[in-house]
């Protein structure tokens, strides 16, 4: 949801800037402005909802992704290496067949709602997208809290030592 809300926010924006004529018989500042606020409330939403699952993923017990964006982008390769090796099972690999057909689709000109299409035309990307960012985004957060479990334990430095 976050993804989605900020990719309809830069639609809207994107919509202020540079349309001039109307869109689907409403003024362009009216879908800018409408596109951006929706925008706006759907990224808070996922915020909000995206912090409950995780506090009840945590209650629970589950395991939650870590990491961040760039952390999860450097664990991606290897992520992908264990997978093909067959090392790493938490990921199927129908997931990845699923990625790899999302790929296709959104590099493809053929889609179920053609762009040309004000606005509703690339919702149908963007849902893609989002899911596709959404996924590889998970999986490599879980990835990366299984390689910093695998790693042996020990105890941080608790300061510097002095001799005396």
């Amino acid at each position: 949801m976050v993804y989605f809300g900020g990719l309809l926010g830069l639609i809207g924006l994107l919509t202020l800037l540079v349309r001039d004529d109307d869109v689907v018989g409403l003024p362009a500042v009216a879908v800018g402005i409408g596109l951006l606020v929706i925008g706006v409330g759907v990224g808070a939403l996922g915020v909000v909802r995206r912090r409950a699952i995780r506090r009840r993923k945590i209650a629970n017990g589950e395991p939650v992704p870590v990491g961040n964006v760039i952390d999860r982008a450097k664990a991606l390769p290897r992520l992908l290496r264990e997978v093909r090796r067959g090392t790493y099972a938490d990921l199927p690999k129908s997931r990845t067949f699923l990625w790899l057909l999302a790929l296709v689709y959104l590099i493809s000109p053929i889609d179920i709602l053609p762009d040309l299409l004000p606005v509703i035309g690339v919702t149908d990307d963007a849902g893609v997208a989002v899911w596709l960012l959404t996924s590889v985004s998970t999986a490599a957060g879980l990835y990366l809290r299984h390689e910093r479990e695998q790693l042996p334990h020990h105890d941080p430095p608790r300061g510097r030592r002095t001799n005396p």
